[in-house]
């Protein structure tokens, strides 16, 4: 029932608010209420121009991941950014895709660690524009072998999808002990945390579980005005 993706552990050193004055108008916005950039692996935006695809490994994860990201596709799309869902194709596991392609595959314990998913973006691109990434989902969610809930499941699937996009956990050491523990993140209303909380973020419900919260959107207009505000596409 628990996931993880590129962030887990170290924080990150930069900081900028949202409002970028006219002396910082270059510098990436890496992080905000609920939501942090993966600025550590070098993806700081997300461009508002160039089409990011989904594809999966196989038919047969096609017609079962789908379903599962399609709400998520949806809210990104209306927040700005170029993604759809796509076919299928072969990516070998040691090779980011092609550029723009975010690649679903699955495979047993990717993290060698019972219940986690992996989700890696393509590090460094040379613009610190999201150029895709890969997607590792853990077998046991589908084998019955990992039991868990419907809704923790709906948020994985969005929750490593946001990850190749560029955003980080966004845990905080909220109790002061020192350490930014799991589940230490921003609440909403009603209690929700961001999706990209972990290692289970997002909202509970049956109609509303795979959605991206207010936090994670703000995280993907923050990844957008990155990309503007450094001139790239």
């Amino acid at each position: 029932m628990l996931r993880t993706g590129i962030a887990a552990g170290a924080a990150l050193v930069m900081t900028c608010a949202f409002g970028v004055t006219p002396e910082s108008a270059a510098r990436p916005a890496v992080r905000g209420t609920g939501f942090q950039v993966a600025s550590r692996l070098g993806v700081t935006a997300v461009s508002p121009v160039r089409p990011y695809t989904v594809t999966f490994g196989s038919a047969g994860l096609k017609t079962r991941y789908t379903p599962y990201l399609t709400a998520a596709a949806r809210q990104l799309r209306e927040a700005g950014v170029r993604i759809r869902i796509g076919g299928v194709e072969s990516v070998a596991a040691d090779r980011c895709p092609p550029r723009g392609h975010i690649h679903y595959t699955q495979a047993f314990r990717p993290v060698r660690r019972g219940g986690y998913s992996l989700g890696l973006p393509c590090t460094a691109p040379p613009d610190g524009v999201a150029a895709g990434g890969v997607v590792t989902m853990d077998s046991e969610y589908f084998d019955g072998t990992w039991d868990i809930a419907p809704y923790k499941l709906r948020n994985t699937f969005v929750h490593e999808l946001l990850h190749t996009l560029g955003l980080d956990h966004p845990n905080r050491d909220l109790d002061g002990d020192g350490t930014a523990g799991p589940y230490e993140c921003v609440t909403g209303p009603g209690g929700v945390r961001p999706v990209m909380c972990s290692p289970n973020g997002g909202r509970r419900t049956p109609d509303s579980a795979g959605r991206l919260t207010r936090f994670d959107l703000d995280g993907v207009r923050a990844l957008l005005a990155n990309a503007r505000r450094q001139g790239a596409g």
